[in-house]
């Protein structure tokens, strides 16, 4: 196991951990979270031996095989499935060794014992499917077969981290650290990656500010607080549920999330039979149904800020009229004829290098089109965008302050009311008039996004706008942009962005746009299968130029076919025995549906007895008070238990009825 042991861990005059302790154990898959600059990419330097601790000790077993995501990639001439592959170093090693051993003389006898023995490791280790592992590694991560035979030094720096991120997962680990692995990843990536890890047989560290990521991967929580390591059982939603119920047993925090939800709920009974306010009244419902929950776990936010309310309202702010998108030497998207409505929450999805990109820059005018017409409302007079993407980010002036940069959109305004505004992105004091060069990634998007706000745009487009934000400035965005009156266009690998802040979902694929009937569930089987459909083509592409074979053993299944016809006789015979195999099929998964539903009894028994408990006065005197922590806890755990038995029953149900 990997234990932490009374840690003090400083990095110059900033101490970030102080007699901090923490277990993992062997094959647990562990979340840990806290506040940018608390000290979680530190720590994970210390486990792999990279930094030093100022006391205490960090041990873990000597046989362990740690794999990280490298944070440089060399410009090298090695394409991109041989540089996957060398994240596996013994088998690089055991390639070696039997190049060698051919090269060397075999007469004698223990030579070739010695070879025998290395193709025995080379096959125990899996060597012969490595080049397919590899492939396929690649291939989720987002390179088509094509593109894995490209060199290293062709790809720019996002994809060279996912070659880094390839070669970590191609390494048989027994503890796998990963620091926001997602960053440089589309939704389709982002998922695939949420599966790989789920399967994942070693012991997982994963530092990530994507909460629903988060929830799929990990099974408990280590949180970053106080300079102490904080152990939670459960995902991220069971901790913030935790986190949740210790502020709300304080009062302070408590009067504030009664205040946050009067406010949102007087919002929604005014509104919420008006036609024009319709749509904000019912993202404020949904607001509203979170926050009795987890308000109360951000109550400690730093982020405090809300969109202004636009100039104009027209009712269509744009029309692409029967466009092409895309670039002089290629079209990416035909026959676009889009109508932006005023109010509209637009999420766009779609497979790495659709046009997802292409699309909002057409929008913004950033792109022009190639054929067709970009219509505005009052010929733009009555649009205002808000366009945020990572080359704004990048366009800021690095010698200049926040402040400076604000002053520059408003030279009319106060400097006090810029403070008081940037205050809410955490900007205050000094490091409002800090220059902006040495800033994080993340104080960079926050400022960007600052400048959007400020000028109160009515289209606001944006993509992945969350790169390098902590969760509680996502957590800020999200609500923002929840109760923000104007049109939203999203591209996001953050899912809860997506689904908290949108109501329309549109799908950019196979040089169309067109709207999507479902959700992000919906969406990821959608994802597999033209993931599958890509794989499948390249493969047989590869196969007609002879570049690979790879012999794919398939088990078919024998069945008896009775040629029906006319045959009224021969086809009821059919139908009996199909009823025989589907009863036959059915009946072991509806014994897993007896035992599930007498799981989620027993559960749901314990959970109201707890629950009984928690809601006596007595409960909280302080001679209960160690009872008191175990049955939150308790509560916690069986909260997420039933969670969990339930997703089971609708599956299992759903297959049954299938």
């Amino acid at each position: 196991m990997l234990r932490i042991s009374k840690l003090t861990l400083a990095r110059g005059a900033k101490r970030l951990l102080e007699d901090a302790s923490a277990t993992v154990f062997p094959g647990h898959r562990v979340g840990l979270v806290g506040p940018n600059g608390c000290g979680k990419s530190s720590l994970f330097g210390l486990i792999r031996g990279k930094n030093i601790q100022d006391a205490g000790d960090v041990s873990l077993p000597p046989a362990w095989v740690i794999a990280h995501v490298a944070q440089e990639t060399p410009s090298s001439d090695r394409t991109a499935l041989e540089y996957a592959l060398d994240g596996d170093v013994e088998l690089r090693d055991l390639e070696i060794a039997l190049e060698e051993a051919y090269a060397a003389p075999s007469d004698d006898h223990e030579g070739g014992m010695a070879l025998a023995e290395l193709h025995h490791r080379f096959e125990h280790i899996g060597g012969y499917a490595a080049r397919a592992r590899a492939g396929a590694l690649l291939a989720g991560l987002g390179f088509p077969q094509a593109e894995q035979e490209r060199k290293v030094a062709e790809f720019s720096g996002g994809w060279r981290m996912r070659l880094n991120l390839a070669q970590a997962l191609m390494c048989r680990s027994d503890l796998l650290l990963l620091d926001e692995p997602t960053n440089h990843l589309d939704l389709d990536a982002v998922m695939w990656l949420e599966d790989w890890l789920a399967s994942y047989p070693g012991t997982l560290l994963l530092i990530t500010h994507d909460r629903d990521f988060l929830d799929a991967v990990v099974k408990s929580i280590i949180h970053v607080d106080k300079q102490k390591l904080n152990e939670y059982t459960g995902n991220y939603s069971a901790f913030e549920t935790a986190r949740a119920m210790q502020f709300s047993l304080q009062a302070s925090a408590y009067a504030k999330q009664q205040k946050q939800i009067a406010h949102l709920q007087s919002f929604v009974d005014r509104f919420k039979a008006k036609a024009t306010k319709a749509k904000q009244a019912q993202s404020r419902v949904k607001t509203l149904e979170r926050m009795e929950v987890i308000a109360a776990a951000h109550v400690d936010s730093p982020f405090e800020f809300s969109f202004r309310e636009p100039e104009h309202q027209p009712r269509q702010l744009m029309h692409l009229k029967e466009a092409k998108l895309g670039y002089e030497s290629r079209t990416i998207l035909e026959k676009v004829d889009w109508r932006l409505f005023y109010g509209d929450k637009i999420g766009l999805l779609g497979p790495n290098g659709a046009g997802k990109s292409t699309l909002v820059k057409s929008i913004a005018g950033t792109l022009a089109l190639k054929a067709g017409e970009r219509l505005e409302a009052d010929n733009g007079r009555a649009v205002k965008i808000g366009y945020f993407a990572q080359h704004q980010v990048e366009q800021l002036r690095v010698d200049e302050s926040a402040i400076q940069h604000m002053k520059r959109l408003d030279p009319q305004t106060r400097e006090q009311e810029f403070r008081n505004f940037l205050g809410g992105f955490d900007f205050r004091g000094a490091n409002a008039d800090a220059a902006v060069g040495p800033f994080s990634g993340g104080e960079k998007a926050r400022l960007a996004l600052a400048m959007i706000v400020w000028q109160k745009p009515n289209l606001l487009l944006l993509d992945e706008p969350t790169n390098h934000l902590d969760i509680e400035m996502r957590e800020a965005v999200a609500e923002a942009l929840q109760a923000f009156e104007g049109t939203l266009v999203v591209v996001a690998h953050d899912r809860h962005l997506l689904k908290a802040t949108t109501d329309q979902l549109w799908l950019v694929a196979h040089g169309k746009l067109e709207e999507f009937d479902g959700d992000l569930d919906d969406y990821k089987v959608w994802s597999k299968t033209y993931q599958s459909q890509q794989n499948s083509g390249s493969a047989a592409k590869g196969a007609a130029k002879k570049i690979i074979s790879i012999p794919v053993p398939v088990k078919v299944a024998e069945v008896a076919v009775t040629p029906a016809g006319n045959d009224k006789k021969a086809r009821k015979v059919e139908e009996a025995v199909s009823r025989q195999r589907t009863s036959e099929t059915k009946k072991p998964q509806l014994v897993k549906l007896g035992v599930l539903e007498a799981e989620m009894k027993k559960l749901s028994t314990e959970k109201a007895d707890v629950e009984q408990w928690l809601g006596q006065e007595s409960a909280y005197a302080d001679e209960n008070k160690a009872q008191l922590q175990r049955m939150l806890t308790r509560q916690i755990e069986l909260a997420t238990l039933v969670t969990d038995a339930e997703w089971k029953w609708l599956e299992l149900s759903e297959k049954l009825e299938q």
